[in-house]
């Protein structure tokens, strides 16, 4: 029921995720009455899709401590609740980011032998993609939060992309084993002596260059290059417009390069990489952009049902256990 488009967008989202699988079934929580609605004017009677009326919502500006004390029937709380008792096996959600990580923490507890949540997504990189987290769940991590991460971090690449053995680095100032504070070098060592695929660390130049697989920081680093990424596509975009249409010369020139532009607008286009995974948890939850179109919500779900497939949290689980004995 939140988001920035609001629910419509989830609905035709639903829609379409319901044609493209035959063996899903989605419950749509929030106001019975709007949902009932939508769901009547975009796909009519559906056996798989399910409404659950929830009679609060978070709003996207409202404080996580008051959302999960004061709105215990809002449709995130609900909705992870669904998850909680088995009803469903993942949520989705594009409302509010900390709210979300508040009440699924609160809710499904951590798995046992990790500290703290994590976000994490997959980016595009050259030859592929690399998943990349913390994305901003907690502004601090120490060493040993960033192990956790690692591991988490190289289960979801090995289950989304298929990779045998990700190749995980750490985010540093610089790619030297001298460089950077003792939280990271500390890290390094957890890494090294253990049996993930731990290449050594990364820079920000270097993000993409398909040096790494996943790639590990803390909360606050992680937004802040994740932003700045989306802000430095949003200026690629902005140049080439400018650069087609300055006068009658560039824009025949962007004529005959329609269909390179075409292309590379489509694998420079956020949307097929939407969803973020809040990984650490005792269930799956899937965050997806506050301002995604149905298509873009999709790709979020679409995260959700490869997780339940491959049973992330167990893996996780099964993983740490490996590490810690």
């Amino acid at each position: 029921m939140s988001g920035d488009l609001g629910a419509e967008v989830v609905v035709r989202a639903a829609a379409a995720t319901l044609d493209k699988y035959t063996d899903i079934e989605l419950i749509l929580v929030g106001d019975q009455a709007e949902l009932q609605d939508l769901v009547t004017r975009i796909d009519g009677e559906n056996s798989r899709l399910t409404i659950q009326h929830a009679s609060e919502v978070v709003s996207m500006s409202e404080p996580p401590a008051d959302a999960l004390r004061k709105k215990k029937d809002s449709s995130m709380r609900v909705a992870i609740n669904l998850v909680k008792d088995g009803s469903a096996d993942a949520c989705v959600s594009s409302g509010n980011t900390g709210a979300l990580m508040a009440t699924a923490k609160f809710v499904l507890k951590m798995l046992p032998g990790i500290d703290r949540p994590a976000f994490i997504s997959e980016l595009p990189a050259t030859g592929g993609s690399l998943h990349m987290l913390d994305l901003g769940a907690n502004t601090q991590a120490t060493a040993e939060q960033l192990f956790q991460y690692a591991m988490m971090g190289s289960i979801v690449a090995s289950d989304v992309v298929g990779i045998d053995r990700p190749r995980v680095a750490l985010l540093n100032i610089g790619a030297e084993n001298i460089k950077g504070n003792d939280i990271v070098r500390d890290a390094a060592a957890l890494l090294q002596e253990s049996t993930l695929n731990y290449v050594g660390f990364v820079e920000g130049n270097d993000l993409f260059s398909g040096t790494a697989d996943v790639v590990v920081t803390d909360g606050f680093t992680g937004n802040v290059a994740l932003k700045t990424i989306e802000g430095a596509v949003g200026l690629v975009h902005h140049f080439l417009k400018r650069a087609f249409t300055r006068n009658w010369l560039s824009r025949l020139q962007a004529m005959l390069a329609s269909s390179v532009l075409k292309d590379l607008a489509v694998e420079m286009d956020s949307r097929n990489y939407n969803g973020a995974t809040l990984v650490g948890l005792d269930g799956i939850v899937i965050k997806s952009h506050g301002g995604a179109d149905s298509l873009a919500f999709q790709h979020a779900i679409d995260l959700a049902i490869v997780e339940v497939r491959d049973q992330l949290p167990q893996q996780i689980g099964t993983l740490l256990q490996k590490e810690t004995a």
